[in-house]
């Protein structure tokens, strides 16, 4: 039986506490119209929160939902500010008692964890064996059962204010995508009457979401002794022969069924490890090549150009967009894409003057200038335009090769 833990809820209901969680809900998000208001007022919201959660009066806001499309459609629900204070602080103090009894190799939501971990966890294991069984958990979060997952909380904290303000947060979820699934022992008046799903966005939720799995995570690691690297509902399991991952398939399968769970039919398979592979967000493909998805580049393309339409009419800041543009390249560069992001940011990393997918007809930018380009994009300074190539210098077509042929180091063409 685990140790469980008492006496928390002082240590997360603090003036002392309250404030250091709003330095970390508020970062990033200052202009936000919710955490100006906050901060405007900090004391004074401070302690009215510590007075209500002292006494047992805070309750959960409603929720500001927005419908993802792409790159599947979901929905993202956004608490209010205070009530990601709340969670900072809670989670702040609870995390760490669960963070310990988990797997080193769940990597969703884990500080010194993440994407990039996880795909060259894969890339190690596929490296070793020869089949892979990949899974997907159908409608994980719309999925979560309360009552399964409250008494998944008990088993580690035994502090009631802690476990009724933990009561309180999954209580108040929103409604999420309807999961009609019947287990066996089900009534219709059981289904309806059992409450589940988490909002997708809250910082709570993740931590929810790797403490639901963590009995299975100790169950595959442990009973089946499989190879095994989860990143919230993705998983893998590796060996040598695909027999052995279908009776670990079935077996899993069961085991879900017990946390009213389902595999995706659609995203569970069995296939070669020499097989290219789409893993969050990466081609992977065996020898260490790493490729984004095509319809990836493509969103990206969309999504700068409506940027830069938001930034001409005035809606977006540069600062905003480099945001936003610094986390593309952050996940973009852990894959074999310098040519693609030279293609991308030709001239500049953000200019409005053509359309990204269609980069200028002329010489390429000195390694030197581009690095230079990275340098002042990371410390804020306005872009310097490449000079352009003289209109003479561009016309070398020859008879034999493409009208590009600037150069006549280019195949060797001599003019």
């Amino acid at each position: 039986m685990p140790e469980r833990h008492d006496h928390l809820f002082g240590e997360l209901s603090s003036f002392a506490a309250l404030h250091a969680a709003t330095l970390k809900a508020v970062r990033g998000k200052r202009s936000k119209p919710g955490a100006a208001a906050f901060m405007a007022n900090l004391e004074k919201n401070l302690l009215s929160l510590e007075s209500r959660l002292q006494s047992g009066a805070w309750r959960s806001g409603g929720y500001t939902e927005i419908e993802i499309k792409e790159p599947k459609r979901r929905l993202v629900s956004a608490a209010p500010f205070r009530d990601r204070v709340v969670h900072h602080a809670l989670c702040t103090v609870v995390a760490p008692i669960f963070e310990r009894g988990f797997i080193s190799d769940s990597y969703a939501n884990r500080v010194g964890k993440g994407t990039h971990r996880a795909v060259a966890r894969y890339e190690q294991y596929r490296d070793r064996y020869r089949y892979v069984l990949r899974c997907d958990i159908y409608r994980y979060f719309p999925a979560i059962d309360h009552a399964i997952l409250k008494r998944d909380l008990r088993r580690r904290v035994a502090c009631e204010p802690t476990l009724a303000l933990l009561d309180r947060i999954i209580d108040s979820s929103n409604p999420q995508e309807p999961v009609n699934v019947f287990f066996p022992g089900d009534d219709l008046l059981a289904v309806a009457e059992r409450r589940r799903g988490l909002p997708i966005g809250n910082l709570t939720s993740q931590l929810f979401g790797n403490v639901y799995l963590d009995g299975f995570d100790h169950f595959v690691k442990e009973v089946l002794r499989a190879p095994y690297l989860r990143y919230v509902d993705d998983f893998a399991l590796f060996a040598d022969d695909a027999g052995t991952l279908r009776v670990w398939q079935a077996r899993i399968a069961q085991y879900l069924q017990g946390r009213r769970l389902l595999l995706h039919p659609e995203k569970t398979f069995i296939v070669s490890t020499t097989e290219p592979a789409t893993f969050l967000g990466y081609e992977l493909s065996p020898g260490g090549r790493r490729r984004l998805p095509e319809a990836s580049v493509r969103r990206f393309r969309n999504r700068l150009r409506g940027l830069r339409d938001a930034w001409r009419a005035g809606r977006q800041d540069e600062t905003n967009i480099r945001q936003r543009v610094n986390a593309w390249v952050a996940h973009a560069s852990h894959a074999d894409t310098r040519r693609l992001r030279r293609a991308i940011f030709r001239d500049g990393w953000f200019d409005p003057a053509r359309e990204p997918e269609s980069p200028p007809r002329q010489a390429r930018a000195s390694r030197r200038f581009v690095e230079q380009q990275h340098e002042q994009l990371a410390r804020g300074q306005p872009q310097q335009q490449r000079p352009r190539q003289p209109e003479q210098q561009q016309r070398f077509p020859c008879r034999q090769h493409t009208p590009y042929c600037r150069s006549r180091h280019i195949h060797g063409c001599a003019g």
